[in-house]
């Protein structure tokens, strides 16, 4: 099984998409976890099959209760915004959380986003900040950025200037638009000087 794995990878590589297609439907007719994610992602996005969200959002929730990570990532993010399903935040959250205990580090962004806001969980902002933080540190731009907002505002940690301009620097750095717009009024007001 591995070699038809790492086949119908090379193919989705060198974008064969119908080629893709047909060599990931025959692994899942065997069970495996990945082809399902993978099925998910050329009907997304329409590569090699007409484009269905829904069953894009079938794939990706068989390969998510089969443990695959990005698939239980992106089927909170279509729970989420409603693509392909009927929109619930809680059932996001619930994949979220799965998606950030393997490691998935836009799980954790995104998870703290909605213990942020309220949606789908029980609003928790010191929940929030922790999941923030821990994206944060592992490179991810929102996170920074959201990090440097509950700094800003004191919400779930303890209010902070310095660190709040410190997390939105980084988030600048690495492109993060608002971030860089608000370093740059922040220069051009004299509040910061680099």
């Amino acid at each position: 099984m591995q070699t038809q794995i790492k086949e119908a990878y090379d193919t989705l590589l060198a974008k064969e998409y119908e080629k893709a297609f047909v060599l990931y439907s025959a692994l899942a007719e065997q069970k495996e976890p990945t082809s399902f994610y993978y099925l998910g992602f050329l009907y997304f996005r329409g590569f090699g099959v007409e484009k269905d969200e829904k069953k894009a959002f079938k794939n990706y929730l068989e390969a998510a209760t089969r443990e695959v990570p990005v698939a239980q990532f992106e089927t909170a993010l279509m729970l989420e915004n409603g693509d392909g399903c009927e929109q619930n935040f809680s059932e996001a959250a619930f994949w979220y959380e799965e998606a950030a205990k393997r490691g998935n580090i836009e799980a954790y962004n995104n998870l703290a986003a909605m213990y942020k806001e309220g949606r789908g969980v029980v609003q928790d902002y010191h929940k929030a900040y922790i999941l923030f933080k821990k994206a944060a540190i592992a490179g991810n731009a929102s996170a920074q950025f959201n990090l440097g907002a509950l700094y800003d505002m004191g919400l779930g940690c303890e209010e902070n200037k310095e660190k709040a301009i410190e997390w939105c620097r980084k988030a600048a750095y690495q492109g993060h638009q608002k971030a860089k717009g608000i370093i740059q009024r922040m220069q051009q007001d004299g509040q910061i000087v680099f």
